[in-house]
């Protein structure tokens, strides 16, 4: 598949070149399109994540898929040294402009560029789903985690109660994209959003995931039902670098 144009998008095979050009592309507009397909609970979530890293003034923070560097803002608002880091130029450039007393990076998620034992947390939302193979992100959010740092993982999941997880479904496939085409500049991209979604493991499995990669204490919190879910963990005060 070539790289994404306007009204095409990246299959589930998450090749990353047709990824990056995907979030390229909507890079303009993405964080009002999320916050109108997310019924307004995208801010919400977010100020969840925040809650439960509790970064302290002067920690180091990596925000991994960080995008425009919205999920960053409240980290580097609060006096930590947070850096944003995605494999988007296109988004990067936007954040950059938004925002340019921050620190934005460009990284492969699964060659981070950052010496091992580097940040006292890690955090990434909505983003592990995109890395071509999750487990290798994982490990390399690991390696560059100082011994004990905290590890945060915010993704879509699957809604606890059965009735409400056919309605959310019959909304992804059916309501997002045409709401999408309202608001988006490519709205061929939020159908892989919700394939993406749907095809992504659950609260546990990834769970399990979290902690075949090395962490430890990996524990979780549903949000909106099970909609979204934070997974928390921590690095093992003595591990060999991965």
């Amino acid at each position: 598949m070539s790289p994404t144009r306007r009204g095409r998008r990246a299959t589930l095979e998450k090749k990353p070149d047709d990824v990056a050009s995907m979030f390229d592309e909507v890079a303009e507009r993405y964080d009002l399109t999320n916050d109108v397909l997310s019924l307004g609970q995208t801010k919400r979530w977010r100020k969840k994540l925040v809650q439960a890293l509790a970064v302290k003034p002067h920690e180091t923070v990596l925000d991994l898929a960080a995008g425009t560097g919205s999920s960053t803002e409240p980290f580097h608002d609060a006096g930590a040294t947070a850096v944003a880091c995605d494999f988007s130029l296109g988004m990067l450039q936007v954040g950059k402009r938004r925002r340019p007393d921050m620190t934005f990076v460009a990284g492969d998620g699964m060659n981070l560029p950052f010496a091992d034992d580097t940040f006292d947390a890690v955090t990434i939302s909505f983003g592990l789903r995109n890395i071509v193979r999750p487990e290798v992100g994982l490990s390399e959010m690991l390696r560059v985690t100082k011994p004990g740092g905290r590890l945060a993982v915010m993704e879509f999941s699957d809604p606890t109660f059965r009735p409400f997880n056919v309605v959310y479904n019959e909304y992804l496939m059916k309501a997002l994209p045409p709401v999408a085409r309202a608001v988006s500049s490519n709205p061929d991209a939020y159908v892989y959003l919700a394939e993406s979604i749907r095809a992504w493991p659950d609260q546990d499995h990834l769970a399990a995931l979290i902690a075949e990669t090395g962490w430890s204490g990996v524990r979780y919190r549903n949000l909106s039902g099970g909609i979204v879910a934070i997974h928390h963990a921590i690095k093992p005060a003595r591990t060999t670098s991965r």
